[in-house]
């Protein structure tokens, strides 16, 4: 943990000014709701509209000049790809993306509008993943993956960096997970520097393959029904660093139905005036159902990103 807690120091130092310093909301509205001092870390007004671009633009930072002429090749269903294809745009370096044929057409839109090159499969999520992978091994192309790598996880953990540096008496930082990259980072560096806050990784009830894969002590296949939470959604590779990273910096889980996923997004456009994904409802739905914990104490919501199609959320929060 110290090696990659130096990293994301490094890397909290080396990404900007290319990467934004969010804000840290308090809500009052939140805060009254729940009994706890609620602060929002809004990722969701990051660069591309989601946390993805700090991993992204901390990984092709670090490539030779070799890397960079050849390109890279990575693997999205929309807020990863967009923040691989701005940091390549920013960085002179041509992306390639892969996709499922099931993902967003305006998120893979977005993806193409900066730049990057879009290939689509007909497969599952972790399928596609795998098969990029192997691509960019045949191609002698660096593969960016959206969590299994150090290098992109440490962008993530430097909104752990930041919420020291914004807030120092945090009881609990509420996170969603997916592939994990996103926890480890964050995870790392906010038991590092604030051992007695909680970190609490946030899962949909519907797709919980890192958690599944925590609970069988190794990473595990899990069957998954659709989820609003399209930004977790998937499988896990299964060599991930993220395994074992997360089973040491997460003390704390949520598992929220998407009910209370749906019920979280529509509170804080109420109360904040926000529009989030999915993911990011995850991370307050989880909240909202440990705040009996925290009664009096400062928690963060990590509002992940905000690439929701209008028609989806108008028909979640109804």
């Amino acid at each position: 943990m110290n090696d990659l807690f130096q990293h994301i120091e490094e890397a909290h130092r080396a990404i900007r000014p290319q990467v934004s310093v969010t804000p840290l909301t308090f809500s009052p509205m939140l805060s009254k709701a729940t009994g706890c001092n609620v602060y929002l870390k809004c990722e969701h007004l990051q660069h591309t509209g989601s946390f993805k671009f700090r991993g992204a633009t901390n990984k092709l930072r670090l490539l030779d000049a070799d890397a960079r002429r050849n390109g890279v090749l990575t693997v999205s269903s929309g807020n990863h790809g967009q923040g691989v294809a701005l940091a390549g745009k920013l960085a002179g370096v041509p992306v390639t993306v892969y996709a499922s044929t099931s993902a967003a057409a305006i998120k893979l839109d977005a993806i193409r509008a900066l730049g990057a090159e879009v290939i689509t499969l007909n497969d599952t999520t972790l399928a596609v993943e795998l098969e990029a992978a192997r691509q960019a091994k045949l191609k002698g192309m660096a593969f960016v993956s959206p969590y299994n790598d150090l290098d992109v996880i440490a962008g993530q953990g430097t909104i752990g960096m930041e919420l020291h540096e914004q807030a120092t008496d945090l009881a609990a930082v509420f996170a969603s997970v997916g592939g994990g990259g996103l926890i480890s980072g964050i995870g790392t560096a906010v038991k590092t520097l604030s051992p007695k806050t909680d970190v609490i990784g946030c899962w949909p009830a519907n797709s919980t393959a890192l958690y599944s894969s925590f609970k069988a002590g190794k990473i595990i296949d899990v069957e998954e029904s659709e989820t609003i939470s399209d930004g977790t959604a998937g499988g896990v590779e299964p060599d991930s660093v993220t395994f074992d990273i997360g089973r040491e910096v997460i003390t704390g889980t949520s598992l929220v139905t998407e009910e209370e996923i749906k019920a979280a997004m529509k509170l804080l456009a109420q109360t904040d005036r926000w529009m989030v994904e999915g993911a990011a409802g995850v991370a307050l739905a989880s909240m909202l159902q440990l705040s009996a914990q925290y009664q009096g104490r400062a928690v963060a919501v990590v509002l992940c990103g905000r690439n929701i199609m209008l028609n989806k959320f108008i028909e979640a929060v109804k």
